[in-house]
């Protein structure tokens, strides 16, 4: 009899030497040390490993540049992997992959189609509650067919507006209590979660969970770090500072895996 486990794998892309001609929308373009990029993403995939993470490795796309932001590639809850259409066009290809990836893992495939735009930085899960952004990425159509694909195992999608950044979770995430925080000037509705919790840095509204009460975040928002740590959690500081020249953040550089069925 298989069983609910815990898993704890993240999958990874490390960066394109064309990073720094990847898309921007709502910061103006600065130029980008691909060099550095790379070595800040290594510090970032020993910081999962350090925390227990299996790294995935996903294979390199070095036409695409905004390939290293893998978690716009999918949505995965529990067993199954919903794989995005991306909103960008240019950015299609770096769903195959991704998807070849979980397909090897045992995942359960579903996927977005025409005319649904869908990218995985638009969602955030709390619990079997996923909430979505519906903004310049992904539109209606692509949260009816999420909402298709994962409401039969329990969830419960619930749409959210994102006008002022890329994507919903550039906006929000969440600590391991539940509680949404976010940077209020670019949340467009703090109303929309039971609970919320404003950062004073942009940088820190972005957590990734990796276990034990530990958050992996940016250096650049030092008094977010500050915030949590009097919360009781533990912050994990990375520099990620060419990401975030391109919109990115600490939770689009991998796709966590954590309720495989085992």
């Amino acid at each position: 009899m298989t069983g609910r486990t815990t898993s704890r794998k993240a999958l990874v892309r490390r960066p394109s030497p064309r990073l720094a001609d990847g898309l921007v929308t709502h910061i103006d373009r600065t130029p980008v040390d691909p060099a550095l990029a790379l070595r800040q993403w290594e510090v970032y995939v020993v910081a999962l490993r350090a925390h227990g993470w299996e790294t995935i490795e996903l294979p390199a796309l070095d036409d695409c540049p905004d390939g290293v932001f893998v978690e716009d590639t999918m949505v995965v809850h529990r067993n199954v992997a919903v794989i995005g259409r991306p909103g960008a066009e240019s950015r299609r290809p770096e769903t195959a992959t991704a998807e070849e990836a979980v397909t090897a893992l045992g995942c359960s495939l579903n996927r977005i189609r025409e005319p649904g735009t869908l990218d995985g930085g638009d969602v955030l899960k709390i619990g079997d509650t996923v909430y979505v952004g519906r903004g310049g990425r992904t539109n209606g159509d692509g949260i009816r067919q999420l909402r298709a694909a994962l409401e039969p195992l329990g969830a419960r999608v619930v749409a959210v507006p994102v006008s002022k950044v890329l994507h919903l979770k550039s906006a929000v995430t969440a600590l391991p209590d539940g509680t949404v925080i976010g940077y209020p000037p670019l949340v467009d509705d703090p109303a929309a979660f039971p609970r919320f919790l404003p950062v004073p840095e942009e940088s820190g509204a972005h957590v990734v969970l990796l276990g034990g009460g530990k958050l992996l975040m940016a250096s650049s928002a030092p008094r977010s770090a500050e915030l949590f740590a009097d919360l009781g959690y533990e912050p994990v500081p990375v520099d990620i500072s060419e990401f975030e020249k391109m919109e990115g953040c600490v939770t689009c550089l991998s796709v966590r895996l954590r309720g495989l069925y085992g």
